[in-house]
C-alpha cells in the first residue's frame, strides 16, 4: 500500500500485513509530519491513492475566461508599449508594466467553496480547487500559483488547514513572497492587517464578503506589489 504524504508529497510504502483495520497515522521520514490513513477507504487502493494526490484540478468553466483576459491584457501592454516607443522616437520598445495580468488562485476551502469559485472565475481568476492537502501541495509544487485561499474548515479530516499552515511556514522567504495567502472564514475581520501578520498570512476575508471578493483581491494585491516594487524591479522578478 502507498501512502503520499500531504506535506511533501513523498510516497511510503506500507506493509498491507501490519495495516490496522480502522484509521492509522504513519510519520513521514523525511519531514515528520503525521500522514493520516484509513484501512478499507481511502488508503487501502495505491491506485486510487495516487489519484487522490493528483494536483487540484482547475474549473472547467473558467478556461475561456481567463484566456480572454489574459489575451487582453498581453494585447494592451503591447500596444502601449507601441505608443510609448513612437512618442519618444524610441526603436526599441521599452517594457512597460502593463494592465493587472489575469491571476491563478487555488482554493482549499470547506462549504464556501462554490460561493467562491463562481465569484473568482466571473472575474476572469484562474481556479484551481483542491480536495485535500495533498492536492493542494502538487499543485503549488508547480510553482505557477500566486494566491492561495484557505478556510479552517478545509479537509477537516486530515487536518487540511494546519497542514497548509506549516507548509507555509516552512517555505523560503523568496517562495513565500510570490504566493498570496488568504483566510477566508466566518467572523474574520476583512483586511485586518494587524492581525494576518501576527498569523504569517496576507490576507483575512470575512465569508459574508465572498461577492467582493475579487474587489477585495485586486485592492489589497496592488498595494502588496506597490510595497514590493523596487525590490521586485531590483531582482527582475514580476509582481504578482
Amino acid at each position: 500500500m502507498i501512502i503520499r504524504c500531504d506535506n511533501c508529497s513523498v510516497s511510503l510504502q506500507v506493509d498491507e500485513s501490519k495495516i490496522p483495520a480502522s484509521t492509522f497515522t504513519v510519520r513521514c521520514p523525511r519531514c515528520q509530519n503525521l500522514v493520516r490513513a484509513e484501512a478499507g477507504g481511502n488508503g487501502s487502493s495505491t491506485v486510487a491513492n495516487l489519484q487522490s494526490s493528483s494536483a487540484a484540478p482547475p474549473v472547467q468553466d473558467d478556461a475561456n475566461a481567463f484566456a480572454e483576459k489574459q489575451s487582453e491584457a498581453q494585447i494592451n501592454g503591447a500596444l502601449r508599449s507601441l505608443l510609448s516607443a513612437l512618442q519618444t522616437g524610441s526603436s526599441a520598445l521599452e517594457e512597460k508594466e502593463s494592465e493587472v495580468q489575469p491571476r491563478r488562485v487555488l482554493l482549499c476551502l470547506g462549504k464556501s467553496k462554490d460561493a467562491a469559485s463562481k465569484v473568482l472565475v466571473d472575474a476572469g481568476f484562474r481556479v484551481y480547487v483542491a480536495s485535500t492537502p495533498a492536492q493542494a501541495n502538487e499543485r503549488l509544487r508547480d510553482g505557477k500559483t500566486e494566491v492561495l485561499l484557505f478556510s479552517p474548515d478545509f479537509a477537516e479530516e486530515y487536518g487540511g488547514a494546519a497542514i497548509i499552515q506549516q507548509k507555509i511556514n516552512a517555505m523560503y522567504s523568496s517562495e513565500r513572497r510570490r504566493l498570496y495567502l488568504v483566510s477566508l472564514e466566518e467572523g474574520g475581520q476583512t483586511l485586518n492587517a494587524h492581525e494576518a501578520f501576527l498569523r504569517n498570512i496576507n490576507l483575512i476575508v470575512d465569508t459574508s464578503d465572498i461577492e467582493q471578493l475579487p474587489m477585495i483581491l485586486d485592492k489589497s494585491l496592488s498595494d502588496f506589489n506597490d510595497l514590493y516594487r523596487f525590490y521586485n524591479r531590483a531582482i527582475g522578478a514580476e509582481a504578482i
